[in-house]
């Protein structure tokens, strides 16, 4: 079943929609605290109860305009209630903290698990936007794979060394330009290994 294409500007909504909301109540109720059944809990913890259903209202959100969800989409969603959860069940907030870790740690095993098949897993969810050679593929699902671990470290030293308004900036603006920066550092390698179908 194809996916259904949907305007640029509701998925982008739906995409960056709750962390956008989660950097603007975290910044508005971080120094307050919040009682309930007898329980105090931080507003980390307080924005994070209200981040959990936000974004599974969005993935649902998503799945019905577009009739499709990806691995990665799936994934997040489920690390984000297991973790979330873990930091409202145990009033912790190190948890919710190294739900990134996870996340990252997880697609660079498989990535790597899938390299060491001399496969890339990474050409099976995105060669449709992506159209490259297999060479391309496989040195860019490697470097991808290593740009993954590299995002687990910086994660875990930002939350484990520093503030947590530090990680959650670092979260909020830091981790999507990261991402945003590596892809366009690989401008060279999609115009070497970019493939056209139209040319004879």
């Amino acid at each position: 079943m194809s996916e259904k294409q949907v305007n640029p500007a509701l998925r982008g909504a739906l995409e960056y929609g709750p962390i956008i909301l989660f950097f603007a109540a975290y910044t508005f109720l971080k120094d307050q605290s919040f009682m309930v059944a007898g329980t105090e809990y931080s507003g980390f913890v307080a924005v994070t109860a209200m981040f959990i259903p936000v974004l599974v209202v969005t993935t649902l959100a998503m799945w019905k305009l577009t009739g499709h969800l990806s691995k990665m989409q799936i994934v997040t969603l489920v690390l984000v209630v297991g973790f979330g959860g873990l930091s409202i069940w145990f009033n912790d907030e190190r948890f919710f903290k190294m739900k990134p870790t996870m996340i990252y740690l997880l697609f660079a095993g498989l990535l790597g698990f899938g390299l060491m098949r001399g496969e890339s897993y990474l050409e099976a969810v995105m060669d449709k936007a992506l159209p490259l050679e297999r060479e391309g593929w496989m040195l860019l699902t490697k470097r991808l794979a290593i740009f993954f671990l590299l995002l687990a470290v910086a994660n875990e030293a930002i939350w484990r060394m520093m503030s947590t308004d530090a990680w959650v900036n670092f979260k909020t603006f830091g981790l999507p330009a990261a991402t945003f920066g590596f892809f366009m550092s690989q401008a060279g390698l999609f115009k070497r290994f970019g493939s056209d179908e139209e040319i004879s």
